[in-house]
């Protein structure tokens, strides 16, 4: 018995230690199983954790390069901001961070709220911005609430500060902070949510150039967040700066000529393509982008029928009017169609088939030769000449303009106009062009389509006899020591193939335009210098009734272009005056004095003073700003378009 007892107690002993050794093993299995997992699988992630809980990044901001006129006259240039971020590894209660926040500098909660959640994936030492450009007041009120706002931090951001304010807004564009959809686009990898970046203009064009390299440092921080020390540290680098081609004195008086007109001028150099005014009027605050745009201000750009927050001088789409009178009078000489001595007998008025079109001199020109026809716009002539050219020709004569397409200019969004040939309508229409068609089109209406700038370059291209220049806005890049890193030369985008005696010929019906009497655009006349012009009116309806006066968005367009001086053209000059009618009374003074802001430039060099006023008063120019003694009253009728 007791060896069968003993024997027993031996087996259950043995399944005993069996078992225990099984629970033993599996225990250290699961052990070695979790340390596997804690040093081999996830070590990155909590060694992260680890460095985490004693490390903090300070990002500091790069401040932007200034944008100067050709003087070297500061336009933009940068002023301290502040902007609230958290630091999401000290935050350790969201929602009651949100709701103090909110409650004490009155922003709004869902908005910070829906910042934090968009960068959770970020590390989480470093910081996430929930609000920019905040108020002094607003970083008084966190600095006394600090240790009631764990992870809540104050960022200094240079921001920009336009010098000039509204002057040339859409020329210099304006900044925001990056989007979402900004952050993914190739060559944005290095931005950071919360940094700002370019929308437009030159800001956006020369991002690049601007933006700077951003620096920081990594401190070692205890548990209550105090700086124990500096890991490391990176120094921000400053963005380039950019000096534009632009006169800041010209640009202002431009801008003032127009007054609370809508419009678009382009000034430019003929021997270089260099633009010395760039106008797109009315203009906006850039400042107010920078943060978040109040409502009404907003509201107030959006139902402005002015459209202020269009860059017409790069994207407005107008027909040339009276102005493409001198591409058609190219066209007819080079075909041998007319010279200098052919005449036409203008009655008023022009029949072709069953179509009757109108001059808007509705008594007549009566014999009309070239030079008279460009002095006093007389449609007739251009109808007839337009009539025996043809739509191709006429077509072929504006795309040795390079006009119809895109010159390209330094800025994004450049529209092209539009040139209408005969191929053009029956792949776009499917219909087949009328030779009525192309009476319209001769005299710069119909299909035809152009942009202040390509107006500025083919007047400049008749200045100069021929040479097209591609117009740009930026001189030159510089470093921040002054250094000249790049340097815009002159560039030839090609000769048109009209003959010297072509061009001096149109010259001359452009010089008695301004200087003789019967002349259309004598309001652009100049004291010391002889000016060069055409004026044109663009008709927005076919027909109005002017007993009951037409509304604003219903009335005429009207243009000019000009150059001077007319023995040796330095400047050339495009003005386009939205719904002003006429462009012997609207748009021809504003060119007037923007060639006299180019000569008083000229006889009295202005000194760099760091910047340009916006404010202050000027002489009015009394000569460039008188009506011609010769416009006649609107004898606007169907076809018929008074200059």
């Amino acid at each position: 018995m007791k060896e069968r007892r003993f024997v027993r107690e031996l087996v259950e002993s043995k399944h005993r230690i069996l078992m225990l050794s099984f629970v033993v093993g599996f225990v250290f299995l699961l052990l070695l199983i979790r340390l596997w997992h804690l040093q081999i699988l996830n070590a990155d992630d909590y060694q992260a954790m680890s460095e985490n809980n004693r490390l903090r990044f300070v990002p500091v901001a790069a401040s932007r390069g200034t944008i100067m006129d050709r003087t070297g006259a500061i336009l933009v240039s940068n002023r301290p901001s502040f902007s609230l971020a958290v630091i999401p590894q000290e935050a350790k209660d969201r929602e009651a961070i949100l709701t103090l926040l909110s409650g004490l500098l009155g922003l709004d909660r869902a908005d910070m709220a829906e910042r934090w959640e968009k960068n959770e994936g970020r590390a989480k030492y470093y910081p996430i911005v929930l609000a920019s450009n905040i108020t002094r007041d607003q970083v008084e009120i966190i600095e006394e609430n600090h240790f009631r706002l764990p992870g809540i931090e104050v960022e200094m951001k240079p921001v920009r500060e336009y010098t000039s304010h509204q002057l040339a807004a859409h020329l210099l564009g304006y900044i925001g902070e990056i989007s979402e959809k900004e952050m993914v686009l190739p060559g944005f990898d290095e931005y950071n949510p919360g940094d700002y970046i370019g929308k437009n203009g030159i800001e956006r064009a020369l991002e690049k150039e601007l933006h700077g390299n951003d620096g920081g440092r990594q401190l070692e921080v205890d548990a209550r967040g105090r700086v124990l020390r500096t890991v490391s540290e990176s120094f921000p680098t400053v963005g380039n700066s950019v000096v534009l081609t632009i006169d800041g004195a010209i640009q202002k008086q431009a801008e003032k000529a127009f007054g609370e007109q809508a419009g678009a001028a382009v000034a430019m150099d003929v021997r270089t393509g260099e633009i010395l005014a760039f106008v797109s009027n009315p203009g906006f605050d850039p400042s107010l982008f920078s943060g978040k745009l109040p409502a009404d201000i907003w509201k107030g750009y959006l139902e402005d029928k002015r459209h202020p927050l269009e860059n017409k001088a790069l994207s407005g789409q107008y027909p040339p009017g009276s102005t493409y009178k001198m591409i058609t009078a190219l066209a007819g000489l080079q075909d041998n169609t007319i010279n200098e001595s052919s005449t036409v007998n203008c009655t008023g008025s022009y029949d072709l088939g069953s179509s009757t079109f109108k001059c808007w001199n509705k008594k007549g020109h009566g014999s009309t030769n070239l030079r008279k026809s460009l002095r006093e716009s007389c449609d007739v002539f251009y109808y007839q000449l337009g009539e025996k050219l043809g739509v191709d020709k006429l077509a072929a004569a504006a795309r040795s303009f390079r006009l119809g397409a895109p010159l390209g200019v330094e800025l994004l969004n450049e529209r092209s106009g539009l040139i209408p040939t005969a191929e053009w309508k029956l792949k776009r229409f499917g219909k087949r062009w009328y030779h009525g068609e192309t009476l319209p089109v001769s005299i710069g209406q119909g299909a035809v389509l152009l942009t202040p700038i390509q107006l500025a370059s083919m007047i400049s291209t008749v200045a100069n006899e021929g040479t097209i220049y591609r117009p740009h806005l930026v001189k030159k890049i510089v470093d921040a020591d002054g250094k000249t890193i790049k340097e815009t030369a002159p560039e030839i985008l090609g000769i048109t193939s009209f003959s010297k005696e072509s061009y001096r010929a149109v010259k001359q019906g452009l010089f008695a335009v301004v200087n003789e009497p019967g002349g259309t655009g004598a309001a652009a006349r100049q004291y010391d210098v002889k000016v060069a012009g055409k004026t044109g009116t663009s008709q927005v309806v076919k027909l109005h009734d002017s007993k009951m006066g037409t509304p604003y968005q219903y009335r005429d367009h009207a243009l000019f272009v000009a150059f001077a001086p007319f023995d040796d053209p330095e400047i050339a000059v495009a003005v386009i005056v939205e719904h002003g009618e006429h462009g012997g009374t609207s748009a021809a003074p504003i060119a007037g004095r923007i060639i006299r802001a180019y000569l008083d430039g000229k006889k009295a060099p202005r000194k760099n003073m760091g910047g340009i006023s916006s404010d202050d008063d000027d002489d009015e120019n009394s000569d460039d700003e008188k009506e011609s003694p010769t416009m006649k009253k609107n004898a606007v009728d169907g076809a018929a378009i008074h200059d």
